[in-house]
């Protein structure tokens, strides 16, 4: 008799988890307590594969001999305690899609700057040639990937809630960008699970292994004990030379992960397509990376010159009338608007606002003096915006489109100057979502 998968969540991982269990002869039940979108309806359908949607029936669930979930659901869930009481396995789809293949797998996490991490890795290895494709918490599931595509690399974005669910797991790179506080309400308010989350991407790696991580980082440096793997570790750092590993001095990068000379990898910054502090610690652990696939020289710097960044992540508009727009709609925190604050080389207008999550805006405050000029409100109420930053800009507009936002900030702005769209707040005020925030921007920055 066939081994009963439950899936819980019907998204694009729980569809394609279906779609590999399917075909690897399980028998698959797909659950979700929402409504499952006719796009996946339809692909269940279309496979044989039983679900429900609207309702967890239990005595649907609990007979499963292992559970697939979506990492959108808590551990204080109902439904998964009764099943830990049971003693049923629950894993994610990454853990599942890795059963299933031999491929090499390159993981990215981080707090901040994973997304754009993942995508520079994706495009330095494609432009070396490599048969590679990106899954995780970006783009197509991996179990889809492992169902429908033969791959010889994998990169793959990584979040704290999918390693949650990770047990034999193996990253051949890991790499972890950065930790900040964050999601703490998933974590019991404790900062410390967060850590040790983010730490399990290093579980299961073995001596041919690399650990990429952030020289600088605190939370990282502070908690470095907690590797559980026995890869080979390799820093990186803005300002400090670090050997074996990568470094910016001096306005040039230099990767060094090894004593032979004909290995190293030097660039100045400035050809670098990524500004900005942030974005030299981004463009040094993918061409680490890089450069430990032994990738030619010519092609990484290629590669971190002519790079585009995703899209809503410090995206480049257009320039109108010698000003520069920037869309950031991505930043939904007090932090990544920091770094795209930190970025900015000429004065700027900035668009912020929407729904504030409780933010603490001290921490924007010096650069707001150094860099910022004028402040457009996007947002139903701008109030906290006005207290924190009133003393600190020569003006503070309010709108309530990004239409609006925009003819203003085109006014008010002059050549020479950056328009940025880094809200630092959620979107569900005025738009659907960060990405609807985004388009309209666009399409607004393109009438004027």
């Amino acid at each position: 008799m066939s081994q009963r998968i439950v899936i819980l969540g019907s998204g694009e991982s729980g569809t394609g988890a279906a779609l590999l269990a399917k075909q690897k002869g399980f028998e698959v039940f797909v659950s979700d307590k929402g409504a499952i979108p006719q796009n996946y309806k339809d692909e269940l359908v279309a496979m044989g594969v039983e679900f429900e949607e609207n309702q967890h029936t239990e005595s649907l669930i609990l007979n499963a001999d292992e559970i697939i979930k979506s990492p959108g659901i808590p551990e204080k869930n109902d439904l998964i305690k009764a099943l830990r009481a049971k003693g049923i396995p629950i894993i994610n789809e990454l853990e599942f899609a890795a059963r299933y293949t031999g491929a090499y797998k390159i993981c990215v996490t981080g707090t901040n700057g994973k997304t754009t991490t993942t995508s520079l890795i994706l495009h330095l290895l494609q432009k070396a040639g490599l048969n590679v494709a990106v899954a995780g918490n970006i783009g197509v599931s991996m179990c889809r990937m492992v169902a429908t595509g033969n791959y010889n690399y994998y990169v793959i974005e990584i979040s704290s809630f999918q390693l949650d669910d990770m047990y034999e797991f193996k990253a051949d790179i890991a790499i972890l960008c950065n930790i900040t506080p964050d999601h703490l309400d998933r974590y019991n308010y404790e900062l410390q699970n967060y850590v040790q989350s983010k730490f399990r991407i290093t579980q299961n790696q073995d001596e041919n292994g690399l650990f990429i991580y952030c020289a600088d980082d605190e939370l990282t440096n502070k908690n470095i004990n907690l590797i559980a793997g026995k890869a080979k570790r390799l820093p990186f750092s803005y300002g400090s030379e670090v050997i074996p590993g990568g470094y910016v001095i001096n306005e040039q990068l230099h990767i060094n992960l090894d004593q032979n000379q004909s290995n190293q990898f030097n660039m100045y910054t400035s050809e670098l397509t990524l500004r900005g502090i942030h974005n030299a610690y981004n463009s040094l652990a993918a061409a680490m990376v890089a450069n430990a696939l032994q990738i030619r020289k010519d092609v990484i710097r290629e590669g971190l010159m002519d790079f585009q960044n995703v899209e809503h992540r410090l995206e480049y508009v257009a320039t109108i009338r010698g000003v520069d727009f920037i869309n950031d709609s991505k930043a939904t925190n007090v932090n990544s608007a920091w770094y795209a604050l930190e970025s900015m080389d000429k004065p700027v207008i900035w668009v912020v606002g929407g729904i504030d999550k409780g933010n603490d805006y001290n921490m924007l405050k010096e650069l707001v003096k150094a860099k910022v000029r004028i402040i457009v409100c996007l947002g139903v109420d701008n109030s906290r915006i006005h207290e924190a930053f009133a003393s600190d800009v020569d003006m503070i507009l309010n709108t309530s489109s990004a239409q609006e936002a925009v003819h203003v900030a085109a006014k008010m702005s002059a050549p020479g100057e950056t328009v940025l769209l880094s809200p630092a707040c959620a979107s569900f005020d005025l738009f659907k979502n960060y990405e609807d925030r985004g388009r309209q921007f666009k399409a607004a920055v393109k009438t004027l």
